[in-house]
């Protein structure tokens, strides 16, 4: 092709970093908070007007935390939480878990952090070094 010839297709740049891709970021607390929230929500089978009602916050509100479009306080969270019969605790369980399975394979074997996760114990373990 020459440089006046015009490409037969656009480039296209997603706005997120694809999955597994080399240069992909770590997920964003908020986005992966707010699938947690919509799969529990869902899995109940609740509308997010039901939710939204039951937590005291607004619909459109809710539906942003739940696309990851905004960073909900932690009162916020915690009646969005308790709306759908779990405690504060659990959510931010539920959400540990989610962001450690996402990104645990994307740490350098080499790391500390990396290292903890990877233990086949019962149960998590996360060292940090100062």
């Amino acid at each position: 092709m020459t440089s006046s010839q015009a490409p037969d297709h656009a480039r296209v740049v997603p706005l997120r970093p694809v999955a597994g891709a080399p240069d992909a970021k770590e997920p964003l607390w908020r986005d992966i908070v707010g699938e947690v929230l919509r799969r529990e929500r869902l899995a109940q089978g609740r509308t997010l007007k039901e939710v939204a009602e039951t937590a005291r916050i607004s619909m459109p509100y809710l539906s942003e935390i739940e696309r990851g479009r905004k960073e909900a306080s932690s009162e916020v969270l915690a009646a969005a939480a308790r709306a759908l019969g779990l405690g504060l605790a659990d959510l931010l369980a539920l959400t540990h878990r989610e962001l450690t399975v996402r990104t645990v394979s994307a740490l350098p074997a080499h790391t500390a952090v990396s290292h903890a996760l990877r233990q086949p114990s019962g149960r998590s373990q996360v060292r940090l070094a100062a």
